[in-house]
């Protein structure tokens, strides 16, 4: 029996040191290794991030469905911004670029480099040599007034940008490790002009830095850029008076000299498009100087049958209930022998007045002895196209002295 007993006294501390050992674990009573002094704990956003590997691609969204706009290479470094599974967010690297649509951008005429966005949630791409702007991310959207940065290049309508304030990229995070700065001594930068003397006693500082500030060369672009706009100006100021005023040669011949500069970039494309315009508008000066002269012939025209009619008017005697009043003739055209004679009025200028022709009571009627004398004739005038004179249908004629 006291055997029994402590067998189970046995079995029942046994336990309890399993127990005890288990909770401690292998390295029980080992001191915790040091931490690693070049660890790097989760840094928060932003963060600087270095590239672990060659030829990663920059992507247009968080995804490889999404086209590439570029590579980096291992040791470059990159901005994080925010990160979406396994794809971070970063600050477009240098030679990234956007694209923006022309048609909402206007040029800073004191500054040609900067476009002006002249509407509201204009969108810009991320750019990429390999697609087109058209088939491009959505990057942003940039309201009325913002300012981008020309790169100095356009395709298919749209201008390439630097990626502007808020435009970002996408690089896988298995490639990137947040990178430790270590901490240098400043450094301070002195600008020199190369054009005042230096003093060769004045000692030296290791750690400044000596920039030459050397004049600044203005592109020919440029400056044919600002002309070009100035040029713009005056032609709008020009079109703003009568079309009988307006005068573009001087104006066309400025933006021809542009044009035709080899060096003047998009001045000269600029300036081209302005000149078909101009031609377009002096082509409507000449059609308008024509249908002015035109208004003026007719208004002449019609001044002279006025003149003519009123004249003829005042000559017209009052001839009473009589059509017309002349001497009384046979007609030549339709001879006594026909079925129905004809005759002709002539007047006191021996000319022939009219035609006439008897009707009613006046066909049976013997006119022979009215033949040669001056007589009044009572009916109707009506055009007489054989003649092209005029016809009087009479039904009376009256003997006159």
């Amino acid at each position: 029996m006291k055997s029994h007993i402590n067998f189970l006294l046995i079995v029942i501390l046994a336990s309890f040191a399993s127990v005890g050992f288990g909770r401690l674990g292998p390295t029980a009573g080992v001191p915790a290794p040091a931490a690693d002094p070049n660890a790097v704990s989760a840094p928060s956003f932003p963060y600087i991030a270095e590239i672990t590997g060659d030829n990663v691609y920059i992507r247009s969204g968080p995804g490889m469905n999404y086209y590439s706009c570029g590579k980096l290479n291992k040791g470059e470094k990159v901005k994080v911004v925010s990160r979406q599974f396994s794809w971070s967010c970063i600050v477009p690297p240098a030679g990234s670029f956007s694209w923006i649509y022309i048609p909402y951008v206007s040029i800073d005429p004191d500054n040609p480099g900067t476009g002006i966005v002249t509407g509201d949630n204009v969108r810009v791409y991320a750019g990429s040599d390999v697609v087109k702007a058209i088939h491009s991310t959505l990057q942003l959207k940039l309201d009325r007034g913002e300012k981008v940065k020309l790169l100095g290049e356009q395709k298919e309508n749209y201008y390439k940008i630097a990626p502007p304030s808020g435009a970002y990229l996408w690089v896988s995070t298995k490639f990137t490790k947040p990178y430790v700065v270590s901490v240098e001594p400043t450094r301070i930068t002195r600008t020199i002009d190369p054009n005042e003397p230096s003093d060769p006693n004045e000692p030296s500082d290791p750690n400044e830095t000596t920039v030459v500030v050397r004049p600044v060369k203005v592109s020919v672009e440029a400056e044919k850029l600002k002309e070009y706009q100035a040029l713009e100006k005056r032609l709008q100021a020009e079109r703003a008076k009568p079309m009988g005023q307006q005068n573009y040669a001087s104006i066309k011949k400025a933006l021809e000299a542009i044009a035709k500069n080899k060096d003047a970039g998009r001045a000269a494309r600029y300036c081209e498009f302005v000149i078909r315009q101009i031609e377009r508008y002096e082509l409507a000066q000449v059609v308008s100087k024509e249908l002015e002269l035109q208004n003026k012939q007719l208004q002449a025209i019609r001044e002279r049958i006025d003149k003519a009619r009123s004249t003829r008017l005042a000559q017209v005697k009052n001839l009473g209930r009589f059509a017309v009043v002349g001497k009384l003739e046979v007609s030549s055209i339709h001879g006594p022998d026909t079925e129905l004679k004809r005759y002709r009025i002539i007047g006191e200028s021996g000319k022939a007045i009219c035609y006439a022709r008897p009707m009613g009571g006046a066909v049976q009627a013997d006119l022979s002895g009215l033949i040669g004398r001056k007589v009044g004739l009572v009916g109707t005038i009506s055009a007489y196209p054989q003649t092209a004179g005029a016809l009087v249908k009479f039904t009376e004629v009256v003997g006159l002295k």
